[in-house]
């Protein structure tokens, strides 16, 4: 191989297969390469001066080159490229505010950056890893975009492309390093102290010097490590196995050594043995049952699949039928025994520890009076009609403006212990997210049913009433584009909601995650346009309730196993009466970027206010962007000014997502934008309704009208606010809550 006395790739400067480029300190090289037992090309980045090649970078990951004729160059747009023979693109930076003259160099930390005329860096490959992490590399995630950074493991030793392990940090309510498999945990590295991870034994104050935990908001932050001798090479590789281990180069030897991994025994791995299994490296088989227990699948167990877990053998005795005729032997405890194998213990023993006897009689008896005092105030509550078993019941509960019916409504009510055992009490790794209500966990029920659980914090001012809110509302709702409610817990100072689990999460998730929004292609994103409208006619019209929603926006719709949207979050929603057309609040609640502007400044909401919302996520949905994306661009306030200035330059072309093949469906997408701009026009007056909105998406033939200025972009001359003018201009004093 050839290797160019520059460190840099130009338009004029391409670097071909028997070409390579090296960092200014000779560190590192970028070039072509081929793993071992394949001949297929890909571009890498690769320690230099050392035996063998390291790969630490994978361009092409994905589509490899099938011979020697491929380049690596810099377009005339600006976007870093790898070209084949034909001079077909395998591969691109991707960048949609590249420029010409833009040069790509590597750098000595290993980080290939690409930089326009300015100087100013709009790519680089430490924002796009593949399976390592090198010093002054951030994992990180930002909980405002859904934008995360982390490691993707390859397939295997010899195919590069993405494997089934990504390694991240999550900012919960503590700072955690996950190596996940899809959804599922397969390590942990324990909280983050301020110096150390609490799960990794080996770590100590001078073990990777330089390693830094840091969270910027809630939900946000990264991590990053440094060496303070920089001579010394060492890295983080997350292999196709998923195990993540930290490799040091010894000179001497000439070689890697692993100084430290994440599964150094079978027993490191995340829930090797499951529900009351104990795992112990040294034993064949490494898992076996507490005493007391046995194998739940024994098929699987015995040919060693060990996540089923464990079962008890007898039931205990709250748990025995009297009437079986099973003797009631008394329940006890195992003391713990040093001279025993781990996990087995021996009962004890009365005669040689009486006192313990004595101790643990009187406790038993004072637990069973309490029990006893307590199942008898139960019997006195039901006589009583204090409570209904199994059932929630909100009665002259009103949530909506004066002379809205009176909602009764009752739900499925679950038991508080049965949750906490679903999401393993609520562990940290079952959180699927934060909401202005409080934490959503993800859980599975006994039966097997996966759930989404919703919980009250008791710091949430708003809270109590969103629950209530909630409740009364999603209760007496059926639809497909819903999310649907299953239940609710309320005990002591405890308030949850049970939500059917979408594998999905949001639509936020994959719109704005540059990872994620190639799988939305035109039809995922029309299906998920048209169901959006679908549900919130249903709340409009088609319901016996008219709701009006008031939080419409990208992360309050979910998304099912088919990316079918439902929506869901209806803690700020409102019921009309059915002579009401609008109403008013002197407390705004809701989410800039969405919030018509009458509601935003005057407090007044409508059907018309939910559809600006509806507006607003259509444009986002066809641009991939979001509408606050463009504070930083002087001649564009939001996507909608962005939307409204293309239009009226007719650059509309521009505004579609250029992840989206239009060119079959160009007249259609079309269409849609210019619905969009009819939704979040100005004035209310001058929207349709849902139901016209629908009626102009799926026909044809229908004449739209010529759309009038959006809000929020600069305001209109005179004549034309006069033309438009259908609402009152005096603002009434509001209370302005963001989320």
């Amino acid at each position: 191989m050839f290797v160019t006395a520059i460190d840099t790739i130009t338009p004029s400067q391409p670097i071909t297969d028997l070409q390579s480029i090296t960092s200014s300190n000779k560190t590192f090289r970028l070039g072509f390469f081929s793993p071992e037992n394949t001949t297929n090309r890909y571009v890498g980045i690769w320690y230099n001066n050392i035996p063998g090649r390291t790969v630490v970078w994978v361009a092409n990951r994905n589509r490899p080159l099938v011979d020697s004729s491929g380049t690596i160059t810099v377009s005339e747009d600006g976007n870093l490229l790898v070209l084949n023979g034909q001079k077909e693109i395998v591969w691109s930076s991707n960048v949609s505010n590249s420029g010409a003259n833009s040069s790509a160099q590597l750098l000595d930390s290993g980080n290939l950056v690409l930089e326009d005329n300015s100087g100013r860096t709009i790519w680089e490959s430490f924002r796009n890893p593949t399976d390592s992490f090198l010093p002054r590399m951030k994992l990180s995630v930002d909980a405002s975009t859904g934008e995360r950074i982390s490691l993707k493991s390859w397939k295997t030793p010899s195919d590069p492309s993405l494997g089934s392990f990504y390694a991240e940090i999550k900012f919960l309510a503590i700072s955690e390093v996950y190596v996940l498999s899809g959804n599922r945990p397969r390590w942990r590295s324990g909280p983050w102290s301020g110096q150390v991870f609490i799960g990794i034994p080996q770590m100590n104050n001078e073990y990777l010097d330089g390693f830094r935990v840091v969270e910027e908001e809630e939900g946000s932050g990264y991590i990053t490590f440094t060496k303070a001798d920089q001579s010394l090479l060492t890295y983080f590789v997350l292999n196709h196995n998923g195990i993540l281990t930290q490799k040091d180069w010894i000179e001497d030897r000439e070689e890697w050594a692993v100084s430290w991994s994440s599964a150094e025994t079978e027993c490191d791995v995340y829930g090797k043995c499951g529900q009351f299994g104990s795992c112990n490296s040294k034993d064949s088989p490494v898992c076996s049952c507490l005493r007391g227990f046995e194998p739940k699948h024994v098929e699987e167990w015995n040919g060693g699949n060990f996540t089923g877990g464990c079962v008890r053998r007898t039931p205990l005795q709250c748990e025995r039928n009297g009437s079986s005729g099973q003797e009631n032997k008394k329940d006890g405890f195992f003391e713990a025994n040093d001279n025993e194998s781990a996990g087995v213990g021996r009962v004890v023993d009365k005669s040689r520890n009486l006192n313990a006897v004595i101790a643990i009689s009187v406790i038993v008896g004072s637990i069973m009076i309490a029990v006893c005092m307590y199942f008898s105030w139960m019997w006195m509550v039901k006589h009583r009609g204090m409570k209904k078993k199994n059932w929630f019941n909100i009665e002259r509960l009103s949530l909506s403006p004066k002379n809205s019916p009176e909602i009764t409504c009752e739900l499925p009510l679950f038991n508080f212990a049965s949750l906490e055992i679903a999401t393993n009490n609520f562990h940290v790794a079952n959180r699927l997210g934060q909401g202005g209500f409080g934490p959503v966990y993800k859980g599975i029920l006994a039966d097997g049913q996966e759930i989404a659980v919703k919980r009250l914090s008791r710091s949430s001012g708003q809270g109590l009433e969103q629950f209530m809110n909630e409740v009364v509302v999603i209760s007496k709702l059926q639809h497909r584009n819903l999310v649907r409610l299953l239940g609710c817990c309320v005990e002591g100072e405890e308030k949850l909601l049970v939500y059917e689990y979408l594998p999905n999460k949001s639509l936020d998730a994959f719109l704005f995650d540059p990872h994620k929004q190639e799988l939305l292609d035109w039809r995922k994103r029309l299906n998920i346009i048209e169901g959006i409208g679908r549900g919130l006619l249903y709340l409009h019209r088609d319901s016996r309730l008219r709701i009006i929603h008031r939080d419409l926006k990208a992360s309050n719709i979910l998304l099912d196993q088919e990316l079918n949207p439902k929506i869901s979050d209806f803690g700020m929603a409102r019921i009309f009466a059915g002579n009401e057309d609008q109403a008013n609040t002197r407390r705004v609640v809701g989410t800039y970027g969405y919030m018509a502007p009458e509601y935003a400044m005057e407090g007044r909401f409508s059907e018309k206010s939910d559809v600006f919302s509806f507006g607003v996520l259509l444009l986002e949905i066809v641009s991939g962007r979001r509408n606050t994306s463009f504070y930083s661009d002087e001649r564009s306030l939001s996507l909608l000014g962005h939307a409204w200035k293309s239009w009226n330059e007719g650059n509309i072309l521009t505004l579609i997502d250029p992840r989206i093949s239009c060119e079959d469906f160009q007249t259609e997408i079309l269409r849609w934008i210019h619905v969009g701009l009819l939704c979040v026009q100005e004035f209310a007056t001058d929207r349709p309704t849902v139901y016209t909105v629908l009626s102009m998406l799926t026909s044809e033939t229908a004449n739209l009208a010529k759309p009038k200025q959006p809000a929020f972009t600069q305001r209109p001359d005179s004549s034309e606010a006069q033309s438009s003018q259908g609402s009152n201009n005096i603002f009434s004093i509001t209370v302005v809550e963001g989320r």
